[in-house]
């Protein structure tokens, strides 16, 4: 069982695939830590992305499916991903079902977010990461706390330099022209279902929950 987690950024798509890999026992693909990764190794290819994830923009189709596929092909993950941040556009979408008939696998379900853009901007522009553990915390909506990880009082709240309202908006524009054909590609396969963002986070969970469950049944 494959899984794409859908919605823009900020809807929730990490914090609620970490959930489902605690209860499903399955792997999270996020497409942003594989090019923060790169982007940590501080070399040519990974300053390029950085420059690109600064700007707003996307990555290129190329650089992401390479990424992918390395991913995809690990026996250990076969039929058990959720592709969180991936596909975010028509042409990434048909290029993963290729990708996963290659390795003899398919996507059973597509999960969409659906979040008010406002909302969205006040989540993104107030998250903060833990400098020793990365939970993170928003301080609009989730306030820091203490961590569940012993000895992070003596932590810094870090923020992500991409995570200011001028690239959020840019970001969000570019996801409403580039992302919503996707949404009729999976509509059209009959496997997405749609999902209502704004509700409490154990809400959401439960309703994902109760859908895996129907799938795995």
């Amino acid at each position: 069982m494959n899984l794409v987690i859908f919605g823009p950024p900020g809807a929730g798509k990490g914090t609620q695939s970490a959930k489902l890999v605690k209860e499903f026992n399955l792997f999270q693909l996020s497409t942003g830590d594989l090019l923060r990764d790169e982007v940590s190794k501080k070399n040519e290819f990974g300053n390029k992305i950085d420059e690109i994830l600064k700007s707003g923009e996307l990555v290129s189709d190329e650089i992401i499916n390479n990424l992918i596929e390395n991913k995809i092909s690990n026996p250990q993950y076969k039929n058990q991903i959720i592709f969180d941040g991936f596909p975010r556009n028509l042409e990434q979408a048909k290029s993963l079902d290729n990708l996963l008939k290659k390795y003899n696998q398919e996507i059973s379900l597509v999960i969409n977010l659906k979040v008010d853009n406002r909302i969205l901007v006040k989540r993104i522009t107030c998250r903060v990461t833990c400098s020793l553990c990365s939970k993170t915390f928003n301080t609009f909506f989730d306030p820091p706390k203490t961590c569940e990880l012993k000895g992070c009082e003596q932590r810094k709240l870090n923020k992500r330099s991409d995570d200011n309202e001028t690239t959020i908006v840019k970001r969000l524009k570019t996801y409403d022209e580039k992302t919503f054909p996707v949404l009729d590609y999976y509509q059209k396969k009959g496997i997405m279902k749609n999902i209502d963002g704004m509700q409490e986070i154990s809400a959401i969970s439960e309703q994902l929950f109760t859908l895996i469950q129907g799938i795995r049944s």
